[in-house]
């Protein structure tokens, strides 16, 4: 008994995850792009547009200006949109989506945390109503995600309330930490973007996977170990190893204030330069 006390005084870790590209080989939004043309949210037009931005997306990754853009075109694009049929065209497309490009060593990673006893958490920047549910087949115990206004009809209004990006991930993290017990020196973070360094920064053990160019001289540079993930794996075929079930993720987004936002894009404008010059 005097054991079991000593251990749950121990602070707690977890193992912070970016989703695509780190743990998915593609856009989590931008592979929905089909199932929304035929469930009839986007037109033709807009659906090859989309298909293009995922192009661009796995060819080269994107920097801040791209996400930017990328942020307020897809912002635009869903004004109007019922959020209970997004959430439903998702979960109907979900396994056949999401599956198949699934990273069999991020999987391994996600087991090997649960294992260890952390809480694994996806932090993406990527929308809520596409995160939760991937979050969920993952057997995250949270996510952080963007979130969206929601109008009195249940339609989004374009604005967007909270954007997981860049430094507000990093805040997000901090304030899991202050709620969760979570000792930040001795957790893990993984991502592919120099755009996440505030998040990598805020554990003691991060990790770049599948770095874009930037933050490969970023990591080289501040000796932070690189993974190269490249096993697309169906997640179900893997049900039957995990050792920990999965539990209902949680969505944290709105730990983060305005102020951290605000501080994210001050930030931002003092790096774009130095962003630059990583990416020729």
């Amino acid at each position: 008994m005097l054991w079991v006390v000593e251990n749950h005084s121990l602070p707690r870790t977890a193992a912070f995850f970016d989703l695509d590209k780190t743990v998915i080989a593609k856009s989590s939004t931008l592979t929905f792009g089909k199932s929304f043309y035929q469930g009839g949210l986007i037109n033709r037009r807009a659906a090859l547009r989309t298909a293009y931005a995922q192009f661009v997306f796995l060819a080269g990754g994107a920097d801040h200006d791209q996400m930017e853009r990328m942020r307020k075109y897809l912002s635009s694009l869903c004004r109007g949109w019922n959020v209970q049929q997004v959430k439903e065209i998702v979960a109907e497309t979900l396994h056949d989506l999401i599956d198949p490009i699934i990273y069999d060593e991020a999987a391994s990673l996600i087991e090997e945390h649960h294992r260890a006893g952390r809480d694994v958490v996806i932090v993406s920047t990527s929308g809520a109503e596409v995160v939760e549910p991937i979050g969920e087949l993952l057997g995250a115990d949270r996510v952080v995600a963007t979130r969206m206004v929601v109008g009195d009809d249940g339609c989004f209004t374009g604005e967007v309330e909270y954007y997981a990006y860049g430094p507000t991930k990093a805040e997000a993290i901090k304030e899991l930490a202050r709620s969760e017990g979570y000792d930040l020196d001795r957790c893990y973070a993984y991502s592919d973007s120099m755009t996440d360094v505030p998040m990598l920064q805020s554990v003691g053990r991060p990790y770049a996977v599948n770095p874009d160019r930037a933050l490969r001289r970023e990591a080289i540079a501040r000796g932070w170990p690189i993974l190269d993930f490249n096993r697309p794996v169906r997640l179900k075929q893997r049900l039957p190893t995990l050792s920990v079930p999965p539990r209902p993720a949680l969505v944290v987004a709105a730990a983060v204030g305005a102020a951290a936002a605000t501080a994210g894009l001050v930030w931002y404008a003092s790096r774009r330069k130095a962003a630059t010059v990583y990416a020729g």
